[in-house]
């Protein structure tokens, strides 16, 4: 046997273990099924070994596969680690910078946050991620997270900007249905299985009855268009609802559903330079919004009615 393999073969064997398949590989890799297909045949012709037996679930590894495969897994976790510190390092800030966050947060506060940092930054380009889901700051998925959430991980380093407070918000036409009464009786839009066990999504199944939830929505940027065609009652951000004067928030207690807004980065990556000016520009700005992230508004931005419950 004489091999002599680089990365890219290792990378190869751990793309078809993680997908089980060639053209998972071959899409994962941006290559095409004929040359993964090639690649394997080449690297177990020069171990003089079988890397993976086919079966109907797809590609399994065999014992030497599976020795392969966890000293890619441990390449990979090294180059990772080391792809961090250096862009740790940088001085200007510069290049791309991939940020996660919610929908709602990237909707409605982020987009002039991103046009006044591109004016002062002009040489870093801003990937944006919506996703109800934490990516992984370790495997360089994204460099800053902000997120709504009471327990940021513990593996992130960052700080708490704000509460997002969450009201109650209908449409007027719907109160001439059920005057007096909407929370019990209206009919309710609630949130997807990919809020899981969220505050808002806690919330609804705790104090709504199952019978009137009618719709079910993973996104809270377009629950607004929901509420307003007046197909039912609804749960928003006071950041996000009271920036519509058609909609009406009813006057309730809803405490328990505030989350704080964090903004986050990997531990070796909080010196890079566009990481630190970005997290330090943007922190700041959403600063300057904590009333509206907390509900205290002028009253002409939004007709509140209290609706008293009998």
């Amino acid at each position: 046997m004489q091999a002599d393999l680089s990365w890219d073969e290792f990378r190869l064997v751990k793309a078809i273990a993680e997908t089980r398949s060639l053209m998972g590989a071959a899409e994962r890799l941006n290559l095409n099924h004929s040359t993964i297909f090639r690649r394997l045949g080449a690297i177990e012709k020069s171990l003089g070994l079988r890397l993976f037996e086919r079966s109907r679930t797809g590609y399994q590894p065999t014992a030497a596969g599976e020795e392969m495969i966890e000293i890619a897994a441990s390449m990979s976790e090294s180059i990772l680690e080391f792809e961090r510190r250096v862009s740790g390092r940088d001085i200007k800030p510069s290049g791309e910078l991939r940020i996660t966050t919610v929908d709602s947060i990237g909707a409605f506060l982020l987009p002039d946050i991103c046009r006044k940092f591109h004016e002062r930054f002009p040489d870093v380009r801003i990937d944006l991620n919506f996703s109800q889901q934490m990516l992984n700051l370790s495997r360089r998925e994204a460099d800053i997270a902000i997120r709504a959430t009471n327990q940021p991980p513990e593996t992130l380093v960052g700080r708490r900007l704000s509460t997002a407070r969450w009201g109650i918000y209908f449409a007027p036409k719907l109160e001439q249905r059920f005057p007096g009464r909407l929370i019990e009786d209206a009919p309710w839009i609630s949130f997807g299985d990919s809020f899981g066990g969220a505050p808002p999504r806690r919330w609804i199944d705790k104090h709504v009855p199952a019978k009137n939830i009618v719709f079910r929505l993973s996104s809270v940027a377009a629950m607004p268009e929901v509420i307003a065609s007046g197909l039912g009652v609804g749960l928003l951000p006071c950041f996000v609802g009271d920036r519509r004067p058609d909609l009406v928030q009813i006057h309730e207690d809803m405490s328990e559903t505030d989350v704080g807004i964090w903004i986050l980065t990997h531990p070796d990556l909080r010196y890079s330079a566009k990481v630190r000016a970005f997290m330090e520009f943007a922190g700041n700005e959403i600063v300057k919004q904590r009333k509206l992230l907390e509900g205290v508004r002028p009253e002409a931005q939004c007709a509140v009615q209290e609706l008293a419950r009998t």
